[in-house]
């Protein structure tokens, strides 16, 4: 049986027991409240069902605590049980009152049932009840202690599985030492090859830098030779360059003069010599009217001519000049 069976029986037992007690009351209500009326004053008729209620309370209060003491494995003493048996036995003594003054025996057995079931299912209901938490703590008990012996399993593999984990570490741990070792020595090893042969090596280049410094001083010197012979060379070639460049100078200088000094011409001279004239005046940064006046040209078509010469491509005059 699991909690969801016992809660069920709980409530079964719980439900079957208000029904129980409601059903009493309201029958003792109906049996008591006739019999009260008849032993009260007329006047005070009214009050004739107030005892059957009263005692009716104290059934509910006894069987509600009992339910409630029954929950918490508790227990009220005498005095609940005295209440319980006291209310009950009122309870029958209330019903059966009436057949009994009548001595009416099969009246008596009719209205002590539902008292008497009452008793009864009240007793019952708290032994139930006190039953059912004795189970409830045994079946709290036993699932606690599978719990805890479930959580010791857990925690003995837990234990294993971390002292494996912790032997698997020192093993991992001592082979990685053995291999860090091996490896020293193999890294001592290849250290010791490594500067033998940095060694021989350095040797090696050291007699190779003595001949390749010897080797290099000698091509530095025949480098140097060449290089003033070409720097000798360069100088008188640009002095050579800068002699013709002032002659050809001093020629087209000595040209244009010649054309300038002629003077106005006669009358229009022939187109080349007259390019070759307003070539020399644009240089000379003669006028266009100036230079009409040499060449016998119209000032428009020298106006042309010196917007040619002011367009940079174009030097058919200069070109001119200079092969003259």
């Amino acid at each position: 049986m699991n909690a969801v069976h016992i809660r069920s029986a709980e409530r079964a037992l719980s439900v079957g027991t208000w029904l129980i007690v409601f059903g009493a009351m309201l029958y003792s209500v109906l049996t008591v409240t006739p019999l009260m009326a008849k032993h009260t004053a007329d006047r005070w008729d009214w009050t004739a069902p107030i005892l059957p209620l009263v005692v009716d309370a104290a059934v509910v209060i006894v069987v509600k605590l009992d339910d409630v003491l029954a929950r918490l494995g508790g227990h009220g003493g005498r005095w609940p049980v005295v209440l319980r048996w006291m209310t009950g036995l009122m309870t029958l003594a209330l019903n059966t009152a009436d057949s009994a003054l009548k001595n009416d025996l099969v009246g008596m057995a009719v209205h002590a049932v539902a008292p008497l079931l009452l008793i009864v299912t009240a007793e019952t209901g708290l032994a139930y009840r006190r039953a059912i938490a004795t189970a409830v703590s045994a079946l709290e008990a036993a699932q606690k202690a599978e719990r805890e012996q479930v959580e010791q399993k857990q925690r003995e593999r837990a234990e294993r599985a971390r002292q494996e984990a912790l032997e698997e570490r020192e093993r991992a741990a001592a082979l990685a030492r053995e291999q860090r070792e091996h490896e020293a020595l193999l890294v001592r090893e290849q250290a010791e090859r490594e500067e033998r042969r940095a060694r021989e090596e350095r040797e090696f280049q050291a007699a190779r830098d003595v001949a390749d410094r010897a080797e290099r001083e000698r091509r530095e010197r025949e480098r140097e030779q060449r290089e003033q012979d070409r720097e000798r060379r360069e100088h008188q070639g640009r002095e050579q360059a800068e002699r013709e460049q002032r002659e050809r100078e001093q020629r087209l200088t000595r040209d244009r003069d010649a054309l300038l000094e002629r003077g106005p011409a006669a009358g229009k001279l022939p187109e080349d010599e007259a390019r070759q004239i307003v070539a020399a005046a644009f240089e000379a940064g003669l006028s266009v009217r100036s230079a009409a006046e040499l060449c016998g040209w119209s000032v428009g078509w020298v106006s042309a001519r010196y917007a040619e010469h002011r367009d940079p491509s174009t030097s058919g005059a200069g070109l001119a000049i200079a092969s003259n």
